[in-house]
């Protein structure tokens, strides 16, 4: 449990004439968070201007970003860093160079990819009269004849012979075309006919030659022309291969120099003097303060400001930064999923590093899903090197070996039970022979009897009143950090009726309840019930008359903790299920040896449980992190923090000189 990274105000402030090695300096030291300058009435300073280079830089940026799109340039395990001089002086020539090779290929591709359009379009004019062995000369050009060629809903020769038998008609059984030559003083009457059947002209195209020369020509061409293109693609996975290293070197080489290029517009500026305004890590403001000072040759004054610990506006200004140890690093990104802790308050990631994964492992508590999930959460850290991907997989894995612990509490593997059990006179057999649950007859909790491995679907009234128990006990260590949080903001007085009124609450509502339960009387039971006053009161001093309204929800948010074992039971009964179902009888048994439905059975056991191990991660995962979120951090979380970003990059494609 601690609070977040403790941090400095600070202010530079120097002539113009050092603005630019200020800025450098300060990109190069990557621990400034600046703080953005606003302009008032009543100050001598305005929003700066951007640096001169600027607008060649973002010029430069559209370039280079234009030209990754365009080649698909993506960094592979193969990207070799460049160094910073190599892309500076290297960076116009090769700008010009890939420009113009670039315009050529894609010219091409363009060119070639209209004329591919052109000939499937002439294909489809064509492909009609494949069926006709006709040169497309004879479709055309007639003093006597009419040429009627489409297709009709349903072509009713015998009203073509009403009108004339003077005609030559062709039809192609696989589809509703058809071709009609005809004198052409029937020509109106025909078609009037024609209409009638739903006739959709198709004229033949405007060519001579058979329709199956002219499509294998059209052909012809087009496969010449997908050569071509593939060509192209080539060249251009060739070109993406030769300017890859270049082309991601020098996007972060401007971008770099663009956010150089932009600070003025986030800081104070007068005619002669700057003023930036910003946060550094206490621990690391002497390594900044000379680092900045050594790069400026001391040109410049830096200076520590007095923040107003009392003054929430202040406070919400300065940037979190975390501050864990390597356990609980990956936990912040859980936290950051709900947001960022507050400065002036503690960071629950050391202890979501415990109750997350807890009741995660209690939700689940399988052995054989908890070694499949950590198997896959290590290959994706394996073959994704991202940091963020890499925090969900270390908690992942966090999870699944509280998964596994509790699985070996309860005995199940997959849905099925390890030890075999005795229950209301059936016996079933567990996954290991031999292996015998141990039954004790007498019943602490809801008066069933208490086993071990914890049978969870023979002791439900058990699990639903020791979850709510644990509920109750997390709920509380909210309470307690509250407590801590409040004392820290505003003094042991409001810590104590904000939150420490809850716990007397408790305590009261508990002493009358077993002083009933234990037949007390009417004294104990009082006893307990003006500690509860005291508490109410308390709390109404604490938080007004917010804190006694929300006191039911306090056995709200106790009885929501009784879905661990509710989303629990539900993964048992898929799990047993696909198991009754593959193995059971249903289909298949070992008894009845090798055989196609043995393989049916495997199949089904193999997608049943793989979709339950999805589920695993969703369902456990989602309503772990519900009882973290609202019912934990309600207590006590206020969040909203800043994020700390400080102005300079973590160079990956640009070598340090």
């Amino acid at each position: 449990m601690s609070y977040p990274k403790r941090m400095t105000k600070v202010l530079i402030a120097g002539h113009k004439r050092h603005l630019e090695t200020t800025v450098d300096a300060l990109y190069e030291a990557d621990l400034l968070h600046v703080e953005d300058f606003v302009e008032g009435d009543d100050s001598d300073f305005e929003i700066g201007m951007p640096i001169e280079y600027g607008e060649e830089v973002s010029r430069k940026l559209v370039k280079v970003r234009s030209i990754a799109n365009a080649l698909n340039v993506k960094p592979t395990s193969e990207t070799v860093p460049l160094t910073e001089s190599d892309v500076s002086k290297q960076l116009d020539v090769k700008l010009a160079e890939m420009d113009k090779e670039i315009d050529r290929n894609a010219e091409e591709l363009s060119r070639l990819d209209a004329r591919v359009k052109d000939l499937e379009s002439a294909e489809k004019e064509v492909l009609p009269f494949l069926g006709y062995d006709i040169d497309l000369k004879y479709y055309s050009g007639y003093d006597n004849l009419a040429v009627f060629s489409g297709t009709v809903s349903s072509l009713n020769e015998s009203r073509l012979l009403e009108i004339t038998d003077a005609y030559q008609l062709f039809t192609d059984s696989g589809s509703k075309f058809f071709v009609l030559f005809v004198a052409k003083k029937f020509e109106k009457d025909i078609q009037s006919v024609l209409a009638d059947m739903g006739y959709r002209e198709m004229k033949a195209p405007d060519k001579s030659g058979y329709p199956s020369d002219i499509y294998a020509a059209l052909e012809a061409e087009k496969s010449e022309i997908q050569a071509q293109i593939e060509s192209l693609i080539a060249e251009r996975a060739a070109l993406n291969e030769k300017y890859g290293n270049f082309i991601l070197a020098s996007d972060e080489f401007l971008s770099i120099l663009s956010e150089k290029a932009e600070l003025p517009l986030r800081i104070a500026t007068s005619e002669h003097t700057f003023i930036i305004e910003g946060w550094v890590p206490t621990n690391n403001f002497d390594e900044f303060t000379a680092a900045v000072s050594s790069k400026t040759n001391d040109g410049v004054y830096i200076t520590t400001l007095e923040v107003d610990m009392h003054d929430e506006k202040e406070i919400a200004k300065i940037p979190v930064e975390y501050e864990n140890s390597k356990i609980a690093s990956p936990m912040e990104a859980v936290v950051d999923l709900y947001s960022r802790p507050k400065y002036n308050e503690i960071d629950p990631s050391s202890i979501l590093a415990i109750s997350f994964p807890l009741v995660y492992g209690m939700i689940l508590g399988d052995i054989g899903y908890a070694l499949v999930l950590m198997t896959l959460a290590f290959l994706v850290m394996k073959f994704m090197k991202s940091d963020a991907v890499k925090k969900l997989m270390y908690v992942l894995i966090y999870c699944q070996i509280s998964a596994l612990f509790f699985g070996i509490i309860y005995g199940e593997f997959m849905g099925f039970p390890l030890a075999g059990l005795m229950s209301h006179g059936v016996y079933t057999p567990g996954l290991i022979p031999g292996l015998e649950t141990i039954v004790f007859d007498f019943g602490i909790i809801a008066g069933e009897p208490l086993m071990f491995p914890i049978h969870r679907t023979h002791m439900i009234m058990t699990f639903l009143i020791a979850t709510a128990g644990f509920g109750f006990l997390h709920l509380n260590v909210g309470y307690i950090v509250g407590f801590f949080d409040v004392k820290g903001q505003h003094g042991v007085k409001h810590a104590v009726l904000e939150k420490l009124s809850w716990i007397v609450l408790e305590i009261g509502v508990i002493a009358a309840i077993v002083a009933w339960y234990l037949g007390l009387g009417t004294v104990g039971i009082a006893v307990g019930a003006i500690i509860a006053v005291i508490g109410v009161v308390m709390l109404a001093k604490g938080e007004g008359i917010k804190g006694p309204i929300e006191i039911p929800g306090l056995l709200g948010n106790i009885l929501s903790y009784t879905r661990i074992i509710a989303v629990g039971l539900s993964s048992i009964y898929i799990a047993s299920t696909v198991n009754d179902i593959a193995f059971g009888g249903l289909i298949w048994t070992p008894a009845d040896g090798f055989s196609v439905m043995m393989f049916i059975s495997i199949l089904i056991f193999i997608l049943g449980h793989s979709l339950n191990t999805v589920l695993s991660i969703i369902a456990p995962g989602l309503h772990a992190l519900r009882l973290q979120y609202v019912e934990f951090f309600g207590k006590f979380y206020a969040s909203g923090g800043k994020i700390y970003k400080p102005f300079g990059h973590l160079k990956k494609y640009i070598l340090e000189e």
